[in-house]
């Protein structure tokens, strides 16, 4: 049987003390809102219900707020963990009484996604939601906002001068810390492989142009290869990954700059251990985990899913509260760097 988690697993993951955590609890003193969202989340991590027992219940005039959430790949690990940062968050915020609708967009492709977008605009008060930069997508959020419907951009942004927000990574600099920590690893120089989706996710492409300037600036003994593919599948990932381990003698590494990494490390496990090949990617998930700690691949760039939910719990109720920006912002987080000496 589990063991029950205590007032101390809440404050340790909270990273906390036990008298703010009682203080929390039992509405002792005020706390900062702040610290009161990250006890209730660490609560919500750790499985300490009984924490729900001392949150106060909202008052008769608190606003209550419908947001809506698209993601994509409901079978990946990534976008299951952040479905549970989103509930979270919106049920641990303080500001406003909130019900979450989440849904998983059965594609990439446009139309599958402009049919949730305007679904949910019909039933939501504020949206975020994670889609390639397209002009039908664009027009379909510039639509809503004519309603009086924000609409965020998570992790890959879209539709510029129209969404009400971005909230993620400052991509760019994702892939220049990628290719940094390349010029440092590797033994030797040689070629390096970038893998990145074309399905016009600007993540992608942004991570791969600042990859490839970091080496063009920094580290010109480097070569960085084209490999024409869309990352979209493991089976594609895993051949393309393979034919280019096989066919090109110099290879030195591997940025799988999309997020399915997953063909990527099949293929290294099989047969790049025995040439010592720095491999890099993104998001920090059972499968990347495993192969940091087995010597699979050196460094994951991850977005730190908790932060950006709280993130867009203010910026959501903000929108909804006193409109449509008339200058819409971007809010970068810090990405965090996991290694084999620190998961």
């Amino acid at each position: 049987m589990a063991k029950r988690p205590t007032i101390a697993d809440l404050a340790r993951e909270a990273k906390v003390s036990l008298a703010t955590v009682d203080r929390v609890l039992n509405a002792r003193q005020p706390v900062r809102k702040e610290t009161a969202l990250r006890v209730y989340m660490a609560a919500e991590s750790v499985g300490y219900h009984a924490a729900w027992l001392g949150k106060r219940r909202p008052e008769p005039d608190q606003p209550r707020y419908q947001l809506g959430f698209i993601l994509t790949q409901p079978a990946q690990h990534f976008y299951q963990d952040f479905a549970r940062e989103v509930e979270a968050a919106v049920n641990a915020t303080q500001a406003f009484h909130g019900t979450s609708l989440i849904e998983f967009a059965p594609s990439h492709m446009p139309g599958d996604l402009i049919a949730l977008l305007q679904e949910l605009g019909r039933r939501c008060d504020a949206i975020a939601m994670v889609a390639p930069d397209h002009p039908t997508i664009t027009a379909a959020v510039e639509e809503l906002k004519a309603k009086g419907i924000p609409v965020f951009s998570m992790l890959s942004d879209f539709a510029a001068g129209v969404r009400e927000g971005y909230v993620g990574l400052n991509n760019r600099k994702v892939g220049r810390t990628a290719a940094w920590m390349f010029s440092k690893a590797a033994k030797r120089p040689g070629k390096v492989g970038v893998l990145a989706a074309t399905e016009r996710y600007q993540a992608h492409e942004l991570r791969e142009i600042g990859f490839r300037s970091y080496f063009r600036e920094s580290a010109p003994t480097f070569t960085v290869l084209d490999i024409p593919l869309n990352v979209g599948t493991r089976p594609i990932t895993y051949e393309a990954t393979l034919d280019v381990i096989q066919r090109e003698p110099e290879l030195v590494g591997f940025y799988v700059a999309a997020g399915r990494m997953e063909g990527a490390i099949s293929a290294l496990r099989k047969h790049g251990e025995d040439r010592g090949i720095v491999a890099i990617v993104n998001e920090i998930t059972p499968e990347s985990r495993a192969a940091l700690a087995d010597g699979i691949i050196t460094m994951a760039l991850a977005t730190p899913l908790r932060r950006l939910c709280q993130e867009l719990m203010t910026l959501m109720a903000r929108a909804i509260e006193t409109g449509c920006a008339k200058t819409p912002g971007q809010t970068f987080l810090p990405f965090d760097i996991y290694l084999p000496e620190n998961i």
